[in-house]
């Protein structure tokens, strides 16, 4: 086994041990609790959360593998707080992409526009080329093509949050406000993780 999967191991180990430790300083403060509002319990609460968060994260990169529980969503503090029935829902996208062929994303650009030419040395007009495929072609054919592109994947998560009616295109001026956490209904996180082989010690 390799130096680097061996700590990748510990380290899921160290997370996992952590939550145990965050679920007794959370029993603790429950069970030693007298009032309702009890700010060392709100405190107890957030550090298993971050906690669970934590090594729910490293159990996939290392192991490819989840937890059955589930922290957003279940009432507690920092979970959804919007309305019942939302008037209106914003879709917050991001996908990262690397850029693993320049060429044949400068190939493909050309064909959508031709003014790009092919005179510019190799490595050049990269920038131009993104704006030219990223004109032409929706995010979800982007996405499906993206080797096709010269693309490769990354992470990509999608919010859906509870927003306000608004007129078409009010909201250009501005439109990657942080989102409020509070008013998220749910996430979808795709996280592609590149798995190298164990070296020889």
């Amino acid at each position: 086994m390799s130096d680097a999967a061996q700590l990748n191991r510990t380290e899921v180990r160290e997370a996992a041990e952590a939550v145990k430790a965050a679920i007794d300083r959370h029993l603790e403060a429950v069970s030693s609790t007298t009032t309702a509002d009890d700010p060392a319990v709100f405190a107890a609460y957030e550090e298993l959360a971050a906690a669970a968060i934590h090594y729910d994260q490293l159990l996939y990169e290392v192991y490819d593998e989840v937890t059955p529980f589930e922290v957003p969503g279940d009432g507690g503090p920092g979970s959804y707080q919007g309305p019942e029935e939302p008037e209106a829902i914003s879709v917050l996208m991001r996908r990262d992409y690397r850029i693993a062929d320049p060429r044949r994303l400068r190939a493909q650009a050309e064909r959508v526009d031709s003014s790009l030419g092919s005179a510019e040395p190799d490595g050049q007009g990269v920038a131009a080329a993104v704006g030219a495929v990223f004109g032409e072609y929706e995010p979800d054919e982007i996405a499906a093509r993206a080797e096709e592109f010269g693309l490769e994947e990354g992470d990509a998560t999608i919010w859906v949050t509870a927003t306000d009616p608004t007129d078409p295109g009010e909201w250009l001026a501005e439109p990657f406000d942080s989102p409020d956490p509070h008013l998220l209904l749910c996430r979808f996180d795709v996280s592609e993780v590149y798995d190298e082989e164990d070296g020889l010690d």
